[in-house]
């Protein structure tokens, strides 16, 4: 897998900035590895916002509203391992190919990103050095000792969406998204939680694809392990008690239903 070496490393955070990824319990003894790559809408100084307002950063355009607050939570529960993006997704996002169409997106859906406008390839080659690498590098490097120990792993994504988008309102709960219509651990996981009266849809708002996607084709995919997106809306996750009741959710559904 591509990454970082020795003679192209990576700008190091300012003392004053989160880390651009963040672990929590690396040995944590779950099998599930969680990750969160929507998790902050933070940009660093020297991209002057990307010529944003706040009000604009902090919406989904940004980041994942209420993700982090669940993926945490979950981690803790499950004492699983989590990385969790440090940076906003406008800058890079965590989730696309370098060098796609939506991987540095000049506009978001109706919202035009002026820093993100006609961005020079030495730019975007300097963020996929400064915030995509380092976080799936990390994440990498997690599972391939995993893999090398022989520890049963498969991959957990929490993200979230919004209720109306482009005009049309999105009333089921969550999604949970695999790779095609028929894994089973995917299906298990929506009936579980629709078991708990919660409206959950297989593969919705979207479908995991080669050019849209980067965790589960270049990260799971190759190492055989086994992976899911959940989606969950955000106006149920916006504020704590949703994030810990939507985590608790997740972790009930997530011990009944083994990836096999």
């Amino acid at each position: 897998m591509q990454g970082v070496f020795s003679d192209d490393r990576p700008r190091p955070a300012a003392a004053d900035e989160p880390a651009v990824v963040e672990v929590l319990r690396a040995d944590g003894q779950s099998p599930h590895v969680l990750v969160c790559e929507h998790a902050s809408n933070f940009i660093p100084a020297r991209h002057a916002g990307l010529g944003l307002s706040p009000a604009d950063l902090s919406r989904h355009i940004a980041y994942d509203i209420g993700a982090a607050g669940i993926t945490r939570r979950l981690s803790a529960m499950l004492d699983a391992p989590a990385f969790l993006s440090g940076r906003s997704r406008l800058l890079i996002d965590g989730n696309r190919p370098p060098g796609s169409s939506t991987s540095i997106p000049a506009i978001s859906e109706t919202t035009i990103v002026p820093g993100n406008v006609d961005v020079s390839g030495g730019e975007r080659a300097a963020r996929e050095r400064d915030y995509f690498w380092p976080f799936h590098d990390a994440l990498a490097r997690q599972l391939d000792e995993r893999l090398l120990t022989g520890r049963r792993t498969s991959i957990v994504a929490i993200h979230s969406f919004t209720p109306v988008f482009h005009g049309t309102r999105r009333g089921y709960e969550a999604g949970i998204l695999s790779r095609g219509d028929s894994d089973p651990w995917a299906a298990q996981l929506v009936e579980s939680l629709r078991a708990d009266g919660r409206t959950v849809l297989a593969n919705m708002p979207y479908q995991i694809e080669d050019d849209g996607d980067y965790l589960v084709p270049h990260q799971a995919e190759p190492r055989g392990l086994r992976a899911v997106i959940v989606e969950v809306r955000q106006d149920l996750v916006a504020q704590p008690e949703g994030q810990e009741s939507w985590a608790r959710l997740l972790a009930r559904a997530l011990g009944a239903c083994r990836p096999g």
